[in-house]
């Protein structure tokens, strides 16, 4: 089996060359720069250059290839780049008999267009990979625990023993590890079953601010409380990383939850029957942090 991943470089899909590798998986890493070229090989991956603008480049690194594990950057200057990206890959796999891509969304997709480019762009892309005739299975994962990583939350926990993050402490999340996400990326290439399937997945437990706190502060060996950090202070923080109008285009999102009524959806409670068609050994938000104290302590 031969797999070509897009976005590992990043923490998406970084894990789904150890999980590939792990079944026996010939994996190729496609990266626009040769910066990336020892991270990928020390992983396990074989690097190969591949900008998502350049169909060329798209037709040539699909060659031999089995099955796609996919994912648009999730920070474009202009989102809707995002749909010619996936139609590069898509005509690309097709024109080259690739049997299956997995696409990994970065979050759930609405089901109708609600007015945020980063969202209305992925039900484009969507409709486009169901009619392409390819095999697919579209993985919509939750909120990533690695976002606790970022520069918004980590000097928080770090610094001020705050768990900061710009969610109500109100809002339940089912968050996620982002290994296990890349495990069920994995298992839907290798399940010969699936030719035509979307899961939404989330973690296991369905989380408020405090619990979320409660949860970490074991794992971590120290009291963490919840921030519910102001969006304002949030998009200052993430403007140096994703650019001005990207942070604000977040943050109104971030904003408009305040006065939310009714908080949108962060959990899958039928997660079990999830497993049943790809069983995956999942992350506890406890665990995770466990595993990762020595990110907020050095």
């Amino acid at each position: 089996m031969k797999i070509l991943v897009f976005g590992a470089t990043g923490s998406q899909q970084f894990n789904v060359i150890a999980e590939g590798k792990k079944k026996g998986a010939e994996v190729f890493a496609a990266t626009s720069s040769e910066k990336s070229f020892d991270k990928l090989k020390d992983a396990g991956a074989t690097p190969v250059l591949g900008d998502l603008s350049d169909v060329a480049k798209m037709n040539e690194i699909t060659k031999g290839i089995d099955a796609i594990a996919f994912m648009i950057p999730v920070s474009l200057p202009n989102p809707f780049d995002g749909l010619v990206y996936a139609k590069n890959v898509i005509d690309a796999a097709k024109a080259n008999g690739v049997k299956k891509i997995v696409w990994n969304t970065s979050g759930w997709i609405p089901e109708q267009k609600i007015g945020v480019p980063t969202d209305d762009v992925k039900l484009d892309i969507k409709d486009y990979l169901i009619n392409s005739g390819l095999e697919y299975v579209i993985i919509e994962p939750t909120i990533y625990m690695e976002n606790m990583m970022g520069g918004f939350c980590a000097p928080f926990i770090t610094n001020e023993k705050k768990l900061a993050y710009p969610t109500p402490e109100a809002m339940p999340i089912g968050w996620i590890a982002s290994k296990d996400v890349s495990a069920f990326v994995v298992e839907a290439i290798y399940n010969e079953d699936l030719k035509a399937d979307t899961f939404q997945i989330s973690g296991l437990e369905n989380l408020k601010g405090n619990d979320l706190a409660e949860r970490f502060s074991k794992g971590f060996g120290d009291n963490i409380v919840y921030y519910a950090q102001p969006p304002q202070e949030f998009k200052e923080i993430l403007a140096p990383y994703v650019g001005e109008a990207g942070a604000s285009a977040v943050a109104s999102y971030y904003e408009s939850l305040k006065t939310a009524t009714e908080y949108p959806s962060k959990f899958n409670p039928e997660m079990n029957k999830v497993l049943e068609k790809l069983p995956v050994k999942m992350t506890s938000l406890e665990e995770w942090a466990r595993d990762n104290k020595g990110y907020f302590t050095n």
